[in-house]
């Protein structure tokens, strides 16, 4: 049996795998393959003599499965968007509903930067905790294979905003736990705008599991619509937030009566609803208080013995 690169079969004119050669062109390995054929994602091949034929429909499909597998789509959500398609109805414009929201949502364009380069633009002295933070979420990516250590900058506009509190006197540390609080906040923010837009726009394109090739374009055609919604509305309310709270911080602070916050002065703190209602559910309206100020002694905790043990760690390599 020939392979695609070996030429083509003489009944169909059509090109023939072996499963090695499928692997070889799909990128899959051999018990992947059998994995899918075995879980209904893949068709049997065709049984001639004693070898399986395969072709350009299987080497297609295990394309279509990888690329919804790094999309984030589970085997079993992948194999309702086959089976669908198999049946007759359209997968196109599901596809397309896909690649719009796995899609970039900003204009910004990577870069990249040296190890040099970095170093400079941070004091000059190298500090691996702090690159070890910064790939660890996101803001700096490896790139393999260089002469000179090189990264991958996903969002210039992120790191120019760390330089300049660096430059502003904030240490690193402080720059990368900042971080770390406000993508979790700024996640439950988009969490909300998705669960509002899918109650009230998106819900009837998604009624149909997998939704119909019809419905599947619509949303996507909508998702292009409101994709620039939710930071134009991020954008104006956080412009609003800091003119009001600024003005009220510096007020303050230059007033030359203002009392005094001590340290173990109880301070009221903000908790989105959601937040409250997930904790209620666990412990009752009565343990809330409690409960969220032993998780935040606990997480206060963690963190300073993660600081402790990098700290010893880091003095242990320059010993």
């Amino acid at each position: 049996m020939r392979s695609v690169g070996a030429g083509l079969s003489e009944q169909s004119a059509q090109p023939e795998y072996r499963i090695e050669d499928l692997a070889h062109h799909s990128g899959a390995t051999v018990r992947t393959i059998r994995a899918y054929q075995d879980r209904g994602l893949l068709p049997r091949p065709e049984r001639r003599g004693r070898s399986n034929v395969y072709g350009d429909a299987h080497l297609a499909r295990l394309r279509q499965i990888a690329d919804l597998l790094d999309r984030g789509y589970t085997l079993a959500s992948i194999k309702e968007l086959l089976e669908a398609w198999d049946t007759g109805r359209g997968l196109g414009g599901v596809l397309g509903l896909v690649a719009e929201v796995h899609g970039p949502w900003t204009d910004e364009e990577a870069d990249r930067i040296s190890r040099a380069e970095l170093d400079a633009r941070f004091g000059g002295t190298p500090d691996e905790e702090a690159i070890r933070e910064a790939v660890e979420l996101g803001v700096l990516e490896r790139l393999p294979d260089r002469e000179a250590e090189e990264y991958l900058v996903p969002s210039p506009q992120e790191l120019t905003v760390a330089a300049e509190l660096y430059a502003a006197g904030v240490p690193l540390a402080a720059i990368t736990g900042h971080l770390r609080e406000l993508r979790d906040q700024v996640e439950h923010i988009a969490s909300r705008f998705l669960e509002f837009t899918t109650e009230h726009v998106f819900a009837r394109y998604l009624e149909h599991r997998p939704p119909t090739d019809a419905d599947a374009a619509e949303a996507a055609t909508m998702v292009r619509r409101l994709r620039p919604l939710a930071q134009q509305t991020v954008d104006a309310e956080l412009a609003r937030a800091m003119q009001l709270l600024a003005t009220r911080h510096l007020q303050i602070h230059l007033s030359p009566d203002a009392p005094q916050v001590k340290d173990d002065q109880p301070r009221a703190v903000a908790l989105p609803a959601g937040t409250i209602r997930a904790v209620q559910s666990l412990v009752g309206a009565e343990g809330v208080e409690a409960f969220i100020a032993a998780a935040t002694e606990r997480e206060v905790g963690k963190r300073t013995l993660d600081a402790l043990a990098a700290k010893h760690h880091k003095t242990g390599e320059i010993g």
